[in-house]
């Protein structure tokens, strides 16, 4: 879920619950499209009162969450549009993978 935030010179939108195995990718696409990572998170799923700005040693049950922020609204429009597009391709592949059918050679 993402949520735009607005201020007199920076625009910023909010990505929760993202996967910390594609925050290398995030990170990458916000620095090629003049945005930076203002804040990354980790906020526990069982007590909203604990939230890390590191990476925590055991990171099962924390949700991350980035805040990114632009002086154009036009450039967090395409990284949300990114974004989106790889969690759907994601789940695509996920779903053909489980679709396929096993298969083994014997020799």
């Amino acid at each position: 879920m993402e949520n735009y935030y607005s201020n007199d010179k920076y625009k910023s939108i909010e990505l929760k619950n993202v996967n910390k195995d594609i925050i290398p990718w995030i990170e990458n696409v916000v620095t090629e499209n003049n945005s930076r990572v203002e804040r990354k998170e980790w906020k526990s799923k069982y007590n909203s009162y604990v939230i890390y700005d590191y990476e925590p040693f055991c990171t099962d049950g924390f949700e991350i969450n980035m805040l990114i922020t632009s002086f154009d609204s036009a450039y967090l429009t395409f990284i949300n549009y990114l974004y989106n597009e790889k969690l759907n391709t994601i789940e695509y592949l996920n779903s053909c993978y489980e679709k396929s059918p096993i298969v083994v050679k014997w020799e």
